[in-house]
């Protein structure tokens, strides 16, 4: 999904590379040294990890505390609310297109898609949706590079943006 969005917002000029994590427990025990181990300079870090059912305050914290401990600068932690899929269902014509489904995007008006993240399983949610059309990897590389970057109503998408933006503009020399 980042690959296909990042595109859109980050300038050309920024080299963009991706350190994939195994899910939250894999991120959250290898995080620190992946960072830590980071040698290219004037380098800034998204860290981006689904809420589930956990406390997003707290998890939010506990990512910024291990990224603070690394003495890197630049780092941005965004918590999906809920899930990823929440993006997807903020912007269910990124889903029709992505997916080559017709007329799902008539859908946008109802309301448990007017605030998706609320839903509690906004994955289960797409799942049935797209009558399990939508694959967790494949359906977010497709979907991806189709989601615009205004009027998703997913608030948690749209922090997001703001928050790469906002990154995109800062030299964090170490």
């Amino acid at each position: 999904m980042l690959e296909g969005l990042l595109s859109k917002i980050v300038p050309p000029e920024i080299n963009i590379r991706y350190l994939v994590f195994r899910g939250k427990q894999d991120l959250e025990k290898n995080l620190f040294r992946r960072l830590r181990g980071w040698i290219l300079p004037n380098s800034s870090f998204l860290v981006l990890r689904d809420q589930d059912s956990g406390d997003c305050a707290i998890i939010k914290k506990k990512l910024a505390d291990i990224c603070e401990s690394t003495g890197k600068k630049g780092v941005l932690v965004r918590i999906a609310c809920r899930e990823l899929e929440s993006f997807y269902l903020g912007d269910l014509e990124a889903v029709e297109k992505g997916l080559e489904i017709n007329r799902i995007s008539s859908l946008q008006g109802k309301k448990k898609y007017k605030n998706p993240d609320r839903l509690e399983n906004p994955s289960e949610e797409l799942y049935h949706l797209t009558k399990n059309k939508y694959q967790k990897v494949l359906g977010s590389k497709a979907i991806g590079p189709h989601l615009k970057l205004e009027g998703n109503k997913s608030h948690s998408f749209c922090v997001l943006l703001e928050g790469i933006r906002k990154l995109t503009e800062h030299d964090f020399a170490e």
